[in-house]
């Protein structure tokens, strides 16, 4: 939807978009972070994760992210613990497409039974009878891959058309998987790596944006490998904020259709964050932030 079609929210920067006909806040909450080290195993303090989500909840955050492959299955079982039953303005858009080995590793899992297995196991975690929205996984741990996504798409729109997934998504794909997706079936939200020096997925975004589609960018501080930026630094320093919050805030003001699930396992944290992304930036920030991809 365009800009003027979706509602402001008084209580979260970014207002809200629509994610097909499911209303979510821009400002969501991903739960990767509240797995164990290495996004493996239970966290360390199981209570402090349950009030994290239950603090997202409470501040009006409608969009949590999560997968099967976290932890594996730890985070969406986090997720119904804390939450379960869950407010009607609540939603959870999950991925499938990747499993986990025992040293970690995140691998490849798109024939048609492997994704049929991660949805079952998907509703019996979150409790769920339907998942509102499935993101597919493409590519690998170092980013996209070429190459066709039609079997594994197809199979999640098999499917959704048992009832057991409303809306379809795609992640770390390429802009020609996106446009195959899309070929075969609607989708409303792609989830790629993006952020202030990776800024790739500029055109894709703003074709995204015309046909009314979310972009939901991951690492947006360069996840791993954190963003050295003097001049991100340098605007931080001049608004007295973190380069989090600037990159945060940044990114709301990049595109209407673009999305936030920034991940934190702290309360506090979470809070600074939804205090971050309401940062107001000027025309001379922005011209500054936007040399530092370009």
């Amino acid at each position: 939807m365009s800009e003027t079609t979706n509602t402001p929210s008084a209580s979260l920067p970014g207002g809200t978009w629509l994610l097909g006909d499911v209303t979510v806040t821009r400002f969501g909450y991903g739960a990767m972070q509240l797995a164990g080290p290495g996004v493996m195993g239970a966290p360390a303090d199981r209570s402090g994760a349950l009030a994290v989500l239950r603090e997202a909840a409470a501040l009006g955050i409608t969009h949590i992210d999560t997968a099967g492959a976290y932890g594996p299955r730890v985070t969406n079982q986090l997720i119904r613990a804390a939450l379960h039953p869950y407010p009607t303005s609540l939603h959870i858009v999950t991925k499938v497409g990747a499993v986990r080995d025992q040293q970690g590793g995140w691998i490849p899992a798109r024939r048609p039974a492997d994704l049929r297995r991660a949805v079952h196991e998907n509703l019996a975690d979150l409790g769920l009878d339907s998942l509102e929205v499935v993101n597919l996984r493409l590519g690998d741990a170092q980013g996209p891959r070429p190459g066709s996504l039609a079997e594994p798409f197809e199979a999640l729109v098999e499917l959704q058309g048992q009832g057991l997934i409303r809306h379809l998504g795609v992640s770390n794909a390429t802009a020609e998987q996106v446009a195959e997706a899309q070929s075969i079936a609607p989708i409303v939200c792609v989830q790629n790596m993006y952020n202030l020096a990776h800024r790739q997925d500029d055109e894709l975004i703003d074709e995204l944006a015309e046909k009314g589609i979310a972009y939901v960018p991951f690492f947006p501080l360069g996840g791993f490998t954190p963003l050295q930026s003097t001049a991100l630094s340098a605007v931080a320093t001049r608004l007295d904020a973190t380069p989090f919050s600037v990159a945060l805030a940044w990114l709301l003001r990049r595109s209407p259709n673009i999305l936030l699930i920034p991940g934190t396992s702290s309360v506090a944290h979470l809070r600074e964050n939804v205090a971050g992304a309401g940062l107001q930036l000027s025309g001379e920030d922005l011209a500054e932030l936007d040399k530092i991809g370009r």
